[in-house]
C-alpha cells in the first residue's frame, strides 16, 4: 500500500505481544493510538481494551484501517469498539475530542481515565509526548514506541539527564521496559527501538509540576533548565550566570542555598534540584517604560 510518510511497520508478532502485555489493559479501557498504520497493534487493542481511537495523518493508511475495522450500521454487524480520525496529532483539538470521548463512554469529568499505547513517528516523539504531558486531561500512562537513543535519553538517571528528560520526568515517571531490533519492521529502518513506559503524577501525587505555581511557576522553571543546559561542556555557574545575565557570585549564592555545588554541571542534576532553583531565581519583568 503506498503511503505518504514512508513509515517502517512493526511486523514482530513477540514484540506486539509484549507491548499488549505492558500496557495491562482492562475490557474497559479507552486507549488512544497514534499512527496506527497498517492497524497490526490497533486489532490488538481492540481485543483487549474497552475502546481505541486511533489518529492517522496518513490518508490513505486512515481509508484502509476504516475498511478493515468498518462501523457498525444501526442494528447491523460491525466494529463499535474503534474510532479513526484522519488528522495531525499535533495539529488536532486533543482536549475537545478527550472531552467527547470520554464523557461519551465514561459520563464522568474526570482527567487519567484513558492509555495512550502507540508506535509514534519518531521524528516527533518528543512534541507529541509534551502534548499528552501538558493537555488539559493527561493520560494514566502511555506504553510508546520510540527510537532506542530517545527511549534512553527519556528515562536517563540523575547524572547522565538531558533538557528532554527533565522535560518528561518534570511531569511524570518514565521507565524503559525493553528494546525492539530494527529487523522487527518493515521497511527495516536505521535505527533499534525501544518501549517505555510514561505515568503521569497524578493529583495526589506530590510532583515537581504540582508543587510550582501553575502558570508561572512552570515557564520559570523551564527557563532555569533552559539557561543550565545552555552550553553541554560548562559547569552549572557558568551557563546560568551567562543566560541569566548575573555574577557569578550571585549564581554561586543561589546555587549553595539550594545545596548544589557550583562546579556541577546541568546532567548532575535532579528534578527536584531544578524546582530549587526555579524558585532562587525568580523571574524579573522588564519595564515598559
Amino acid at each position: 500500500m503506498p503511503t505518504k510518510l514512508g513509515q517502517n511497520f512493526l511486523r514482530d508478532k513477540e514484540v506486539l505481544e509484549k507491548i499488549i502485555e505492558s500496557a495491562d489493559l482492562k475490557a474497559d479501557d479507552f486507549v488512544i493510538e497514534i499512527g496506527p498504520g497498517e492497524g497490526v497493534l490497533t486489532e490488538k487493542l481492540i481485543e483487549n481494551a474497552g475502546k481505541v481511537l486511533a489518529i492517522e495523518i496518513d490518508s490513505n493508511l486512515a481509508s484502509a484501517l476504516d475498511s478493515r475495522f468498518p462501523a457498525s450500521p444501526a442494528g447491523g454487524r460491525g466494529n463499535d469498539k474503534v474510532s479513526i480520525i484522519t488528522g495531525d496529532i499535533l495539529k488536532i483539538n486533543l482536549p475537545e475530542i478527550l472531552r467527547g470521548h470520554l464523557m461519551s463512554i465514561m459520563d464522568i469529568k474526570c482527567p487519567y481515565a484513558y492509555k495512550v499505547v502507540a508506535n509514534i513517528p519518531y521524528y516527533i516523539t518528543s512534541p507529541i509526548i509534551q502534548l499528552f504531558l501538558e493537555t488539559k486531561f493527561p493520560p494514566s500512562e502511555m506504553i510508546l514506541m520510540v527510537q532506542k537513543e530517545v527511549a534512553e535519553r527519556i528515562c536517563a538517571p540523575q547524572g547522565k539527564m538531558s533538557i528532554l528528560a527533565v522535560s518528561v520526568q518534570f511531569y511524570a515517571n518514565s521507565e524503559l521496559l525493553f528494546y525492539v531490533d530494527k529487523k522487527s519492521f518493515f521497511p527495516i529502518p536505521e535505527v533499534d527501538s525501544a518501549v517505555i513506559k510514561i505515568t503521569p503524577f497524578q493529583p495526589a501525587t506530590s510532583s515537581p509540576a504540582l508543587l510550582l505555581s501553575k502558570e508561572k511557576g512552570v515557564k520559570d522553571f523551564f527557563r532555569i533548565v533552559k539557561a543550565g543546559f545552555s552550553a553541554k561542556r560548562k559547569i552549572l555557574v557558568n551557563n546560568l550566570s551567562h543566560s541569566l545575565k548575573l555574577e557569578k557570585y550571585e549564581v554561586e549564592e543561589k546555587l549553595k542555598k539550594a545545596g548544589i555545588g557550583p562546579t556541577q554541571r546541568a546532567q548532575e542534576l535532579s528534578v527536584e534540584d531544578w524546582k530549587k532553583l526555579s524558585l532562587s531565581f525568580p523571574h524579573k519583568r522588564e519595564s515598559s517604560e
